[in-house]
């Protein structure tokens, strides 16, 4: 009701009653924000931690006058259920790796992307600006993902024990290390690894007459190592507690930190084989409702300030400047989905349990 409305009433003698009466029914009036507020556009993002921190999310909120409202995700599983629960509806960007990107775009759960609305693809290194060379990205010529940060499975030796750096992943299968090397405890990437060790170049595609050479490989694997872990923090302890000489590096860099941090003098190489890696896109949902805004965020990410406190602050690799502990012109070979991963997995558990070659 207009107040001068009101002011009449109480001019005209109306009891006082009857004014409280009027400013109760207002008070029950729905509440009508400023226009500003009604038009403020929410930006939903699914991330992992670390990939949008408070601070950095403020200033793009500044810059475009929009709410951005992050939802954090700690697995590959978590990301592909919160995608596929309302088809990719209930965010607008999202940051995937390239092995689950390839079955979002096959679900019809991302869009392409514009690159003339980011153009600060312009500051990436070489190899990210060349988006055919990346698994999952690019489909039938069109752009679905921009890399944001990745991660490399290296090799972490003591100093002490290994003087000299090792060059290749057959370190790992060095009788002299026996019993003082430790490795990994996943299928999918052992597999890969022993492909890599026998010179594949296509570790993610084993053909079924290479498979007990595999076979073969991991259980000689198994023989000459102390144990196999699964996390960080694991690897850490199983290294300071039994000298171990050589560990293949499923975390790169954050087992190589960590375990500097517990004062062991540590060496981390890329062997001549190349490295298995991981990279995380970023990339727009089919249900986005302002496309244009997440190509800014998309943008903005690649930023010089975003990029660098994302390796300061997270210890991850951007996509902007080449990592010290990378040398210019290692190979990489970016995560891809495998020929059969329930018979990697089924295989896998046979070698661990001790099977050997002749029961395969």
């Amino acid at each position: 009701m207009p107040l001068p409305r009101l002011n009449s009433l109480l001019a005209h003698g109306a009891s006082m009653a009857r004014a409280v009466a009027v400013l109760a029914a207002l008070a029950l009036l729905p509440f009508a924000p400023p226009a500003a507020a009604q038009t403020k556009e929410t930006l939903r993002v699914l991330a992992w931690p670390g990939y949008a921190d408070t601070d950095l999310v403020r200033v793009f909120e500044r810059r475009y006058g929009v709410h951005v409202e992050i939802t954090l995700v700690d697995s590959d599983d978590a990301l592909w259920d919160r995608l596929r629960a309302n088809r990719g509806a209930d965010f607008d960007v999202f940051a995937a790796n390239t092995a689950e990107l390839r079955r979002i775009i096959d679900e019809g759960l991302a869009q392409p992307l514009d690159l003339a609305l980011i153009s600060n693809v312009s500051r990436q290194l070489p190899r990210f600006r060349d988006l055919s060379s990346l698994p999952g990205v690019v489909r039938r010529g069109q752009v679905y993902a921009i890399p944001y940060t990745y991660g490399e499975m290296g090799l972490i030796y003591d100093r002490k024990l290994v003087p000299e750096a090792p060059t290749s992943l057959t370190a790992l299968w060095d009788p002299r290390f026996q019993g003082r090397v430790l490795a990994y405890n996943g299928s999918s990437h052992n597999f890969s690894l022993a492909a890599m060790s026998l010179g594949s170049k296509t570790p993610f595609r084993i053909a079924p007459a290479e498979t007990r050479k595999m076979i073969e490989r991991l259980v000689a694997l198994r023989r000459n190592v102390r144990t196999f872990y699964t996390s960080p923090e694991e690897s850490v302890e199983l290294f300071r507690e039994n000298r171990v000489a050589l560990m293949f590096a499923n975390y790169g860099v954050q087992q190589l930190q960590l375990l500097q941090k517990a004062g062991l003098d540590v060496g981390y190489v890329i062997p001549r084989e190349g490295a298995l890696a991981w990279l995380d896109c970023w990339a727009i949902t089919r249900g986005a409702r302002n496309r244009r805004l997440a190509e800014q965020w998309i943008n903005y990410t690649l930023e010089e300030p975003v990029s660098t406190a994302l390796t300061e602050r997270q210890g991850l690799a951007n996509t902007l400047h080449e990592p010290a502990h990378l040398a210019e012109g290692a190979r990489l070979f970016w995560l891809e989905p495998v020929e059969d991963a329930e018979r990697r997995a089924a295989l896998w558990r046979r070698i661990i349990a001790g099977d050997p070659p002749e029961r395969f």
